[in-house]
């Protein structure tokens, strides 16, 4: 029999520079030559207007275009080596962005981005894809603390806003490019500026890129050896800018975008086994070599969406309105696995006619619009009013699948086909010129919030008897070919089927193409359309436990069949929350800014899954975090050029923090004392923490056309609060009950305390072009992959165990990684090669820590190659 009722949160979980770094920001014209160019001015719009980064109270690190690609940087998580306290992974195909340890790792439709994506400055609800949207850009914006007053909706840990390129009036330009590199990866990207009259402008452009992560296939077994690895990706993509501006008052700019990603998806490996057989942590471990079996991973990812901008300038103010629609198509097979290899390991032992696996859709429809009216430049106050409105429809599928389980059957489906969040949101800012070197700034927003769900998520469940009552007959589903329903099901209320008949039906219902050896159709088959009550017995040895023999006097069925479906779910949630924000600025001279502020965050609140009779909570209030901080920022001569130098210190107070937390949902009272027999991952706001840190900028400009940008990050983290269930000690002879454990003292994850970046770059010319040079180091000192920190395990019997020994280390050792990159340019014509992880260092970027299960998504291996590029 089942040992316990497995539900989907539970899989999702156990299965489941004047900134940083210096950019070349808004350059009139595509620059080849910039490295010379280390001009003083970056702009950026962290206060919602543009402005010179020196004059911005707080951290907010961008790099252009040119810069990202001269780093190495073309992948959206390789933002992190250049950004410190940046922390990005992706996890099924879904981006998940942590600041200075604050963030979110809930990617269901229950969950929201704790650091908020922008596209130009749009909101962004999913960010799946978002790696499709880093082609053709201006620059990239990463706003670090609580942005909750301008920003709004879930920036509580900060934004990462991605800037594209504009077009531009009255000139005929553009560019294009090709590369290859190493591991077959090879891409295109270009664009083009058209002028139309001298009021209007198109940029259309395009991008193309085939790659892989470096994982590697180590089954040896028929059919699973020629399964492809996780992380090859083909992804395209294309854009579409108009700008028009018919007079100095009057700007309105659209923007269209179309991408598909495609590969074999994103899933981790589990770890756990090869750690418990060998004893060696997950760094002595090869863990890009995975054992694949089961289905061929698969991922399609389609997405497109729509901006537009009307800006009226009145003189001693300006107005805006802004709109965008985005739509996300997603679907994964999980490219399954039997963990990874390690030293002694019999690979031909592994019984890889297994075919367990993960099913993912997701669709989102979502629409942003805002309203904002603001002062312009030259006024004595500045200030922002508006008012922001955001909807978005969801419709989600999961389903998890048990193959070659010793009797019964158990899967876990978890479809909503009506998912709805709705916000909006009125705020006010403003900067205040006390005098001409002290100004006050300060600003308040109100947040409405809702949330709703309908669908259903529980449990398939088969018991099916043998001969003499024996239990029982295996169930095969998901084998070669087998595709689920999930949101192309008939029928998703299941409030009145209680019937043999109507249970078999919609289990039968949730399968839109058998798998080639499938048996759960033929078993129950008869159940559901009515010609035998027990269903069709079938023995076979891959289904046969070795002492079950079909009954002879049953009409060809089952003794019995107990059959189990999904429950309903219907969840709804709503919240309002204020932020705020204060500060004074004061310039000492005019190259010389102190500032200190005071500023709060809320990330959205949401409900759980329901399950009846259970305690579960049906809803979790939003997280709320108070941030002091006080800075400098500083602009000196040095070497006879202009040199920065910025120092920021903060104090983060992080209340009604969610945890995850194991909680009954299948309490048997029939039983003295009552049993448990079904837990579930539930979102609670029982957690609290404090953070505090320091982060540091200088920029040299150094003789011999040197150039040195070092960005350094020290944080410390701590839970204050927190008693969870501990999910590593699971006891399914208990019924699967957890003993408590205390994370007090415990570090918040993915927070390193020593975070640094540093680039030393270099021009000269030679011959007829210029040839200039950079390394891009970046290191970062440990950090704890979950909120556990590797304590010891105290089982419920007593018994103690180190996390090593259970196999659950969770802690990623410090580790540094180099980017390389040198180019050659004449005229319009440049050549580049670069390396980027050029140390090959492989780092765990997240893990999925639970019973008998530590999955790791881990960064890119190391990748090299050339470019070549003609701007016109």
């Amino acid at each position: 029999m089942n040992k316990a009722i497995v539900t989907r949160s539970a899989l999702l979980v156990l299965l489941s520079t004047v900134a940083a770094i210096p950019a070349y920001a808004q350059e009139p014209v595509p620059s080849e030559t910039a490295a010379e160019d280390r001009d003083d001015v970056i702009v950026v719009t962290a206060n919602r207007r543009e402005e010179n980064l020196q004059d911005v109270s707080g951290v907010v690190q961008t790099l252009g275009a040119d810069q990202l690609r001269r780093d190495g940087i073309s992948d959206l998580r390789n933002l992190q080596v250049a950004i410190p306290g940046l922390s990005i992974s992706n996890q099924e195909g879904n981006v998940e962005i942590f600041i200075r340890g604050v963030g979110s790792a809930n990617s269901t439709e229950l969950g929201d981005p704790g650091a908020a994506p922008h596209l130009n400055g749009t909101y962004i609800p999913r960010p799946r894809g978002l790696g499709l949207m880093f082609y053709d850009l201006e620059r990239v914006e990463v706003n670090k603390g609580p942005q909750g007053t301008l920003y709004g909706r879930n920036a509580v840990a900060g934004t990462l806003n991605i800037i594209t390129a504009k077009p531009r009036l009255g000139e005929f330009s553009g560019y294009a490019q090709a590369e290859f590199g190493n591991r077959s990866s090879y891409g295109a990207e270009g664009a083009i500026n058209i002028p139309v009259g001298d009021t209007l402008a198109l940029r259309a452009a395009a991008y193309y890129i085939n790659r892989d992560f470096g994982f590697k296939n180590v089954s040896t077994g028929a059919p699973a050896s020629d399964l492809k690895p996780a992380g090859l990706e083909e992804n395209y993509a294309g854009r579409l800018s108009l700008l028009w501006e018919p007079s100095d008052q009057l700007s309105i700019s659209i923007v269209g975008d179309y991408g598909k990603e495609t590969g074999t998806g994103y899933p981790g490996a589990n770890i756990f086994s090869a750690v418990q057989a060998t004893g060696l942590r997950p760094d002595k471990l090869n863990l890009k070599n995975v054992v694949y079996r089961g289905l061929q991973g698969e991922m399609e990812n389609e997405l497109w969406g729509v901006q537009g901008k009307i800006n009226y300038d009145f003189g001693s103010f300006g107005a805006e309105l802004t709109g965008s629609y985005r739509s996300v198509d997603f679907y994964q097979v999980n490219a399954s696995s039997e963990g990874i290899d390690y030293p002694g390991r019999d690979l031909s032992a592994v019984l890889y006619d297994n075919y367990s696996g993960n099913f993912w859709q997701t669709q989102s429809k979502s629409q942003v619009y805002e309203a904002r009216v603001f002062a312009n430049e030259d006024q004595r106050f500045r200030w922002n009013l508006g008012g922001f409105y955001f909807n978005e429809d969801q419709a989600v599928g999961y389903l998890a699948l048990a193959d070659r389980g010793y009797c019964c059957y158990s899967g876990t489906e978890f479809t909503m086909p009506d998912v709805q969040g709705e916000s909006y949101a009125l705020y006010a800012d403003g900067t205040f010129d006390v005098t001409d070197r002290l100004r006050i700034l300060g600003g308040i927003r109100y947040t409405d919030e809702k949330k709703s769900r309908y669908g259903i998520g529980g449990n398939w469940a088969l018991t099916l008897g043998g001969e003499d009552f024996a239990c029982c007959f295996a169930t095969r589903l998901g084998t070669e070919g087998f595709r689920p329903n999930l949101l192309d099901r008939p029928n998703f209320d299941v409030t009145g089927i209680n019937t043999p008949q109507g249970l078999a039906q919609f289990l039968i219902e949730g399968i839109k193409t058998p798998g080639l050896r499938d048996t759960l159709i033929q078993q129950i088959g008869s159940i559901a359309n009515g010609t035998n009550p027990n269903g069709t017995c079938i023995d076979r040895p891959d289904i046969d436990n070795g002492f079950v023999n079909c009954p002879a006097a049953a009409n060809g069925g089952f003794s019995y069949a107990n059959l189990t479906i999904p429950g309903q779910q219907v969840g709804n949630s709503a919240f309002n929350f204020v932020d705020w924000r204060a500060g004074i600025e004061l310039d000492v001279s005019d190259d010389n800014m102190l500032y200190a502020k005071v500023s709060t965050g809320h990330k959205s609140g949401g409900f759980n899954d329901s399950f009846n009779g259970s305690t579960i909570p049906e809803t979790f209030s939003p997280e709320k975090l108070l941030v002091y901080e006080v800075g400098s920022r500083n602009s000196f001569d040095a070497f006879g050029r202009r040199a920065v130098f910025n120092l920021t210190g903060f104090y983060y107070d992080y209340s009604n923090q969610v945890f995850q937390d194991l909680t009954c949902i299948n309490l048997d009272s029939t039983q003295t004392p009552p049993v448990c027999n079904g837990y579930s991952l539930v979102n609670r706001n029982i957690g609290a923490s404090r953070i505090y840190g320091a982060e540091a900028e200088l920029r040299l400009n150094l003789p011999g056309n040197f150039g040195l940008d070092v960005n350094a990050a020290y944080l410390d983290t701590k839970i204050t609060r927190g008693v969870v269930a501990d999910a590593r000690a699971q006891d399914f002879g208990a019924g699967g009950n957890s003993p408590l454990i205390s994370l007090v003292g415990n570090r918040l994850p993915l927070s390193s305390k020593m975070n640094v970046s540093a680039r030393l770059s270099q021009w000269f010319d030679v011959g007829p072009g210029r040839l200039d040079w950079q390394a891009l180091l970046n290191y970062r000192s440990s950090y704890y992959l979950s909120q556990f920190n590797e304590d010891d395990i105290v089982f419920l019997s007593g018994a103690r165990q180190t996390s090593l020994a259970a196999g659950f280390p969770d802690r990623q050792k410090g580790y540094a990684t180099l980017n390389l990159g040198i180019g050659y340019t004449i005229d319009n014509f440049r050549l580049e090669a670069w390396a980027s992880n050029f140390l090959n260092e492989e780092v765990s970027q997240k893990a999925l820590v639970g019973s008998s299960l530590n999955i790791r998504f881990l960064n890119d291996a190391r990748s090299y190659g050339l470019r070549a590029r003609v701007t016109f």
